[in-house]
C-alpha cells in the first residue's frame, strides 16, 4: 500500500461519513466527492473501487 493511496482513502472515507446523512443536494454532492476520493486511493493501492451508493456498505 502506498502512503498517498491510504491517505486519500482515509480522507475520502471521513468526508463521505461526514456528509452521507445530509438531505440537501450539497451534502449528497460532498458525500459523493468523498466516495470518489476514497476510490482513487483504493485504485492506487490495487484494490477494487466501491461501487455502491455512498453511505451503504463499507
Amino acid at each position: 500500500m502506498s502512503i498517498e493511496g491510504k491517505a486519500k482513502e482515509t480522507a475520502g472515507y471521513i468526508k463521505e461519513e461526514a456528509f452521507e446523512h445530509g438531505k440537501s443536494p450539497e451534502s449528497q454532492k460532498k458525500a459523493q466527492e468523498g466516495r470518489d476520493l476514497r476510490n482513487e486511493g483504493r485504485v492506487e493501492d490495487g484494490k477494487l473501487p466501491k461501487t455502491d451508493k455512498p453511505g451503504t456498505g463499507d
